[in-house]
């Protein structure tokens, strides 16, 4: 096979392989057969090819993309990605186009950069690396230093797969191409946001990492504000890599933590036991590998201000959480009453809202109308429409820039600093406890005492 694309997966041996960067591969391939791709599998497990072989199968089975086998050419090589002398040799010769996808834990991502030299890598080659990226500012900005030293900007790809999900990609065309909304898109006209994920699953084995991040670090550093910036950004020229990275770049860099008072502006909770369709799920704290005194938090929300001329003064409220029954996974975009409703009518006259669903991915529009019964009473109606599933998940879609050598999808180094930076005020009132650590039953929506964000 003549291979156009060569992607090093390091850490093929692991579950973030086989569970979603195979899978994606497979759907991408699948409608995009006219691909080659070239797999070379790297570990430190004693693996032959033909083990590597089978993890494909099995994975592109999953994704229902059995015949995408026919693009792919796989290989494993046994290396230390650590040890300078190694990973010379695992990349000596690669030409072409080549990613390098970092799917190891931060601290042997870190190593390996740093055993890396410009020298050893292909030219052209995209690093692709996971979240977290850093464990503070400090750090992030440490690692970025060093991977612009070995490649171009352009050439790092920080994977965030949220800003791969259809539904944050169909923000742009619902902000930008409808008039009915875009003027509107301000403090002017807009009373509050809020983006929330919430999920049914628990810890599911994840304590190694989990219990070291919490839902602050895993979910709102990360995956939420960048949809934030999404949400809030100002229209750039194109969509293109340059422009739309310095729109969402630009906002972060205007967010602060609501009236910069991170005791009142945050709450955080974990889980206790209960049971998630009738599946009984024990406290936070006696799953496996948890250490309690660390007082991680399964669930956390926090208030944000983009302080710039269009957001000043209006709320955006972030949430996410485990074990939550029922969980929403929206951003909520709440509108101003009118100003005057004129004597006679009848009944509430609340602002509009505005819903997009992150999966199943829908939008939807709460008005005010004119009752059917009696046309002087004001009712709500709920407009919705059914935006699909969308081409490809949202690996896949994160995997083909990857592999086109676009960054586009990714996290611009300033931004992945930017963001620890926001949430560190936040950080450091939980370590020095001024936020209480509240308890919510497994399978509920939250402690009680919360505000609902739906």
């Amino acid at each position: 096979m003549d291979a156009a694309t060569t992607l090093v997966i390091f850490g093929s041996t692991g579950d973030l392989t086989s569970r979603l960067l195979l899978p994606a591969l497979g759907q991408l391939l699948t409608v995009a057969p006219e691909r080659r791709i070239r797999v070379i599998g790297v570990g430190t497990a004693d693996w032959t090819a033909e083990q590597q072989q089978k993890v494909v199968r099995d994975s592109f089975a999953a994704a229902d993309a059995e015949a995408a086998l026919e693009c792919v050419e796989v290989e494993y090589r046994r290396a230390d990605i650590t040890v300078a002398a190694e990973l010379k040799k695992l990349l000596k010769d690669l030409d072409g186009q080549v990613a390098l996808y970092f799917a190891v834990p931060p601290a042997v991502a870190a190593a390996a950069c740093e055993a890396m030299t410009p020298e050893m890598l292909p030219d052209g080659v995209m690093l692709a690396l996971e979240k977290p990226f850093g464990t503070d500012e400090e750090s992030a900005a440490a690692l970025n230093r060093r991977l612009t030293a070995l490649v171009d900007e352009k050439q790092v790809f920080r994977v965030d797969h949220f800003l791969g999900k259809s539904t944050t990609l169909n923000l742009l065309g619902a902000r930008f191409a409808n008039r009915l909304l875009e003027p509107l898109w301000s403090a002017e006209s807009i009373e509050s946001v809020s983006i929330v994920y919430d999920e049914k699953l628990g810890l599911e084995g994840r304590a190694g990492y989990y219990d070291g991040a919490g839902a602050l670090v895993d979910m709102l550093q990360s995956h939420l504000l960048q949809v934030l910036a999404v949400v809030a950004m100002e229209q750039p020229a194109t969509i293109g890599e340059a422009d739309l990275r310095e729109a969402t770049s630009a906002v972060l860099r205007a967010t602060r933590v609501w009236g910069d008072d991170p005791t009142s502006s945050s709450r955080r909770a974990r889980y206790t036991a209960g049971s998630i369709d009738g599946v009984d799920k024990p406290s936070y704290v006696d799953e496996p590998g948890v250490e309690p005194e660390r007082r991680t938090e399964t669930l956390a929300a926090a208030t944000f201000e983009v302080r710039n001329a269009r957001w000043t003064g209006v709320p955006f409220t972030l949430r996410s959480g485990k074990a939550i029954g029922d969980p929403a996974r929206e951003v909520v975009v709440r509108f101003k009453a009118v100003r005057h409703v004129p004597d006679g009518l009848r009944g509430s006259a609340d602002g509009a809202v505005v819903r997009f669903s992150l999966g199943p991915d829908r939008m939807s529009l709460d008005l005010n109308l004119n009752g059917a019964g009696d046309p002087l009473v004001l009712e709500r109606a709920t407009l919705s429409a059914d935006l699909g599933p969308g081409q490809l998940m949202a690996y896949a879609e994160v995997l083909s820039c990857i592999l086109d050598a676009d960054a586009m999808l990714s996290v611009r180094g300033d931004a992945a600093e930017r963001c620890w930076a926001i949430v560190q005020p936040i950080l450091d009132a939980w370590a020095n406890d001024e936020v209480p650590l509240d308890e919510y039953v497994a399978g509920s929506r939250g402690p009680e005492h919360w505000p609902f964000l739906g």
